[in-house]
């Protein structure tokens, strides 16, 4: 066989196989999971998925419904029902989104894989944790799980929520509630004098005997004058604020006989609601992404964690800066750390966010105050930008008061569907 026969032959065979094989071989879906159900996890999910339809995303929650802090005031007060408050995850595997149902027990940083609880092993090219909240029962002398089902915490919106309610309907006409506030930080920094104040309105409509102390760990909170002369003007005598200078901080409790004690004196309540110090929920500890301080340090522009690298932490559990731990600031977060790791998993580097965050609190169900702020990456945290934000006026009629309470339920809404609708 001549030589350009031979040659013929191979770049015929070459161009043969070239007819069966592509020439360029595809790669695998980039693969996100997400750890943590909620409002945070659950809103990341789902945009990622409008960000990539590419993206191979697997979201990790053990509950098969979610029940919302956000109005489960409303819920204790009596002004609600507790089925208004829990969604199930239906839309979100219609989405196109992977849902197990397990705990992660196990997260390898350098080999990018968790482990569950039903032994499935899931790598990843990155991770992200929204794991809210963990209630820190060694903090508070004599404050602990057994404690909580006679001094309910209700911060985890359930059984809790339900338990501090019912005690209220048991309690008789003229009895004591007392609710203790704890130090910053902790989740929804204005949820304890909502909750002071829907209880109040029980209390004024139902039992108007008794009497409700806020027992503070603090001598300053968010919205503070427009609470304080909304209970002046709704409340009067009804509801004392006791601030951390005036001898408010609860030191110990005795459960037993539903006693809270400060360094002042003692408190001794026909309903005692404890709001204990908190930290990021365990997947933190596990994914070794919590310091000392409980909680998730982030890289404010890309939500990546200080401590592991590919790991991104978002909502309550992270070290977010000026911005508050609450549900809007979560799906805030959740939807730009969605664009970041979209962005990351396709070898591009992400611009740095702009958020936002608008908390509405009900004094009573016709009367709503707000305050709203925008953050952006700053000095290594987020911080808020100057001028950007505001709270409710002051002086507001009363008319704006009611609409504020409307735009309330019409915020649950938004935010619920965008997460679970």
């Amino acid at each position: 066989m001549s030589v350009s026969r031979r040659r013929f032959l191979k770049s015929a065979a070459a161009a043969a196989t070239g007819l069966f094989a592509p020439a360029v071989i595809a790669q695998a879906a980039p693969r996100v999971v997400i750890i943590g159900g909620g409002f945070a996890g659950t809103s990341c999910a789902r945009a990622l998925r409008k960000a990539d339809q590419r993206l191979a995303v697997t979201l990790v929650e053990p509950n098969a419904t979610f029940t919302a802090c956000p109005l489960s005031n409303a819920v204790i007060a009596g002004l609600r029902e507790l089925t208004a408050q829990q969604f199930t995850y239906e839309r979100v595997v219609a989405d196109g989104i992977t849902l197990l149902r397990a705990n992660a027990t196990a997260i390898d940083a350098q080999a990018r894989s968790v482990t569950l609880s039903d032994g499935t092993r899931l790598v990843y090219d990155r991770l992200v944790l929204a794991p809210g909240i963990d209630i820190r029962w060694d903090a508070l002398p004599g404050y602990g799980e057994s404690a909580a089902e006679r001094m309910p915490h209700a911060w985890k919106a359930g059984e809790q929520t339900l338990l501090l309610r019912r005690q209220l309907e048991a309690m008789a006409d003229g009895g004591l509630v007392v609710i203790a506030a704890p130090a910053n930080p902790f989740r929804c920094p204005t949820g304890p004098y909502e909750r002071a104040s829907l209880i109040a309105h029980y209390l004024k409509t139902r039992k108007p005997r008794s009497k409700l102390i806020v027992l503070d760990a603090k001598d300053g909170f968010s919205k503070q004058r427009l609470f304080e002369n909304a209970w002046a003007e709704l409340y009067p005598g009804l509801l004392e604020w006791v601030p951390l200078s005036g001898g408010g901080k609860v030191i110990s409790v005795d459960a037993s006989t539903n006693t809270l004690v400060t360094d002042f004196g003692r408190h001794q309540a026909a309903v005692a609601n404890v709001i204990p110090p908190q930290k990021a929920g365990s997947v933190g500890d596990i994914a070794g992404v919590a310091d000392r301080s409980g909680w998730c340090p982030i890289d404010p522009a890309t939500f990546e964690s200080k401590l592991r690298a590919g790991i991104h932490v978002i909502g309550d559990a992270a070290i977010a800066g000026a911005m508050p731990k609450s549900a809007f600031a979560a799906n805030s977060q959740a939807k730009a750390c969605a664009e970041v790791v979209a962005e990351l998993v396709n070898g591009r580097m992400p611009s740095a966010p702009k958020l936002i965050n608008t908390c509405y609190s009900l004094v009573a169900p016709d009367y709503g105050i707000s305050v709203a702020g925008v953050y952006r990456p700053a000095g290594g945290q987020l911080a808020e930008v100057p001028g950007a934000g505001g709270v409710s006026p002051l002086d507001a009629p009363r008319a704006t008061r009611v609409l504020e309470a409307q735009y309330a339920e019409a915020w649950f809404r938004t935010i619920t569907g965008e997460a679970f609708g």
